[in-house]
């Protein structure tokens, strides 16, 4: 039984909804006139009724107990708010030109992270496309949009999404979606979609008026906890993994990141996790397309990405918070929060190496141990970033690591992230150093939700011990201050730093060593005193040493490889990318004594 309105053909359209609780319940129609019609109850809750006479764009509600009309549970598209009527879509319409679209694997992706609100003046899916060649020939194989189910109002993040289904509004709405990524696949471009089964959001939240979405059993950091493991637990699965097929059969988006998957309380012997890897496997098998799912948790548990054979969930891959916390800390030196955890050189290289730094390893942040080891994942499993709207966001002022760390220390993270053997990411702007803040907003209606918001950011920085205030999540002003400046991208330093990011990205790709996700073949090596990291990589007989030097001071050392001729690659140091200078030459022989500039990262190829 598909939920929702699902169009059948010649003007028939047939209605279901769960409801368990209710004495009955009614579809308010408003076209081509106004009809109320009972519903049939079906099994285990859920009510049914197929109407003749009904369009696409026909708007609709279900009237619960002759008392409440409220909007669709499985709305396919709130075209006024989230509290108006539904409204019907023929999915089948859309004319898709993306029929040879077969997919990327994990290991060609690279990752560009960007708000829909934010990343163009317009604010729509439409006004991307224009974009998307260039983010192409940049080097990016992937974009990955933030949340688009419909929010309140027009400014969110998107976290605070109340309709699974709907596509926002103000973005476009379902049409826009499509026509978006129907020109991602046009420009080889895979569609990666951020989507939140762990809470909802609280304005416009109806679920809870039509059967048992929520449970007490558990609290999330966001409130009421959904029920995936409780009573009438197995309709409330249905409804999420029919969310997740959703997206892939009606808008072919290629992958879901699943956020925040440590708050999805679920105790069952087959997780629901479990169960949408599954039914995802089965669906890419059906459709020859591969479909894949990348999990956001803190809980640092290699078992969410492992097979199911060998005891795990089987996630295809995760996001490593570990990685970007240890490079963001030998970059700005923060110590405060869960930055407490990390400060060494010899971290990075440990998550180079294995992915997980913390694994069972005591946490001075959680006054405990945390995580278990994921030494035995293969590097295509992570997906890792410098930045992304997390930890640019989820700071008091929205700060991005260039104006935290300065120029140099950008690059230096850019090559550490790009030249990596994981799956980069890269978050909207980084890659010509934009430094507008990317702060945290919303456009809620009720006054004292909105004042509860304001008062949650100021508590949310307790553990930062930062001062002052953070901007008005409601002030329109906020919102406005985190878009990007596109058309800066080729001037000064942001024109520099946007062509070192296309060379960094053209060495990963062109590299026969470097386009490998590969961290078997790998070794690395920190010097503490100095805050000096060594690199290698290698496949064959190709091999590559990478230089960071993480000291605000010249370092001086002698090159690791102890034999050999050396090319250099690439260095950030160079006055190409209006570095300081470089110290090392075009060529070196092993274990020459070289000078490392400032906050900077070298390459070098091995000369056959």
């Amino acid at each position: 039984m598909q939920l929702g309105a699902h169009y059948l053909d010649a003007g028939r359209c047939e209605f279901s909804v769960w409801a368990p609780r209710a004495r009955q319940v009614e579809l308010k129609l408003d076209s081509p006139h106004e009809r109320i019609l009972p519903m049939t109850r079906q099994e285990r809750g859920y009510w049914r009724i197929v109407v003749d006479d009904v369009l696409p764009g026909a708007c609709y509600q279900f009237r619960l107990d002759d008392e409440k009309d409220r909007p669709d549970p499985a709305s396919g598209y709130q075209p006024d708010s989230v509290h108006g009527p539904s409204q019907v879509i023929d999915h089948e319409a859309f004319a898709w030109s993306d029929r040879d679209w077969k997919g990327r694997p994990l290991s060609e992706m690279v990752i560009y992270e960007l708000h829909v609100g934010t990343f163009t003046q317009e604010g729509t899916f439409e006004a991307i496309i224009p974009r998307l060649e260039e983010l192409r020939d940049m080097g990016i194989t992937a974009i990955e949009l933030m949340p688009v189910a419909q929010f309140p109002g027009t400014r969110n993040w998107g976290y605070d999404g109340v309709f699974p289904f709907a596509v926002q509004n103000s973005y476009g709405g379902p049409e826009g979606l499509k026509k978006l990524v129907d020109a991602a696949h046009q420009a080889d471009l895979a569609v990666i979609l951020d989507v939140v089964y762990n809470h909802l959001g609280p304005e416009g939240n109806y679920l809870r008026d039509f059967g048992p979405y929520f449970t007490d059993h558990y609290r999330t950091a966001w409130g009421e906890a959904i029920n995936f493991d409780g009573p009438h637990s197995d309709e409330v699965r249905r409804y999420f993994l029919q969310n997740a097929l959703y997206w892939f059969r009606h808008f072919h988006i290629d992958a879901l990141r699943l956020d925040a998957v440590h708050a999805i309380n679920d105790f069952s012997a087959k997780p629901f996790l479990q169960e949408l890897v599954e039914q995802t496997e089965e669906f890419s098998a059906g459709n020859r397309r591969e479909c894949l799912l990348i999990a956001e948790s803190d809980l640092n548990d290699a078992r969410l990405i492992r097979p199911e054979k060998l005891g795990g969930i089987g996630m295809h891959a995760q996001w490593s918070d570990d990685f970007h916390h240890a490079l963001h800390v030998l970059l700005t030196e923060e110590s405060l929060g869960y930055y407490a955890d990390f400060g060494h050189i010899g971290d990075l290289v440990k998550a180079l190496r294995e992915g997980f730094i913390l694994s069972w390893r005591y946490s001075e942040f959680r006054k405990r141990h945390h995580g278990n080891s994921s030494a035995d994942r293969p590097a295509e499993q992570f997906v890792v970033c410098s930045q992304n709207h997390d930890q640019v966001g989820n700071r008091m002022r929205g700060e991005r690591l260039i104006s935290l760390a300065g120029f140099e220390a950008a690059k230096l993270a850019a090559g550490a992230v790009i030249l990596s053997p994981y799956i980069p990411l890269l978050f909207m702007g980084e890659e010509y150093g934009e430094d507008r803040p990317f702060p945290y907003f919303v456009s809620f209606d009720d006054d004292e939700l909105i004042e509860g918001v304001r008062a949650g950011r100021k508590r949310e920085f307790k553990d930062f011990h930062q001062e002052g205030e953070p901007p008005d999540p409601q002030d329109p002003a906020t919102f406005d201050s985190a878009r990007i400046d596109w058309a800066s991208r080729r001037k000064g330093d942001k024109g520099a730093m946007n062509a070192f990011y296309r060379e960094l990205l053209r060495l990963r790709r062109d590299h026969p060593v470097l386009n490998r996700c590969d961290n078997r073949q790998l070794e690395g090596w920190g010097m503490e005193g100095q805050r000096v990291l060594w690199l290698r990589r290698h496949h064959e007989k190709d091999e590559v040493w990478m230089l960071m030097n993480f000291n605000r001071a010249v370092a001086q050392c002698p090159f690791p490889a102890r034999t050999g001729s050396w090319r250099k690659l690439i260095d950030s140091a160079d006055r190409q990318w209006r570095g300081p200078g470089a110290r090392l030459p075009a060529r070196i022989e092993g274990g020459q004594q070289v000078e490392l500039p400032p906050h900077s990262l070298a390459l070098f190829t091995k000369e056959s």
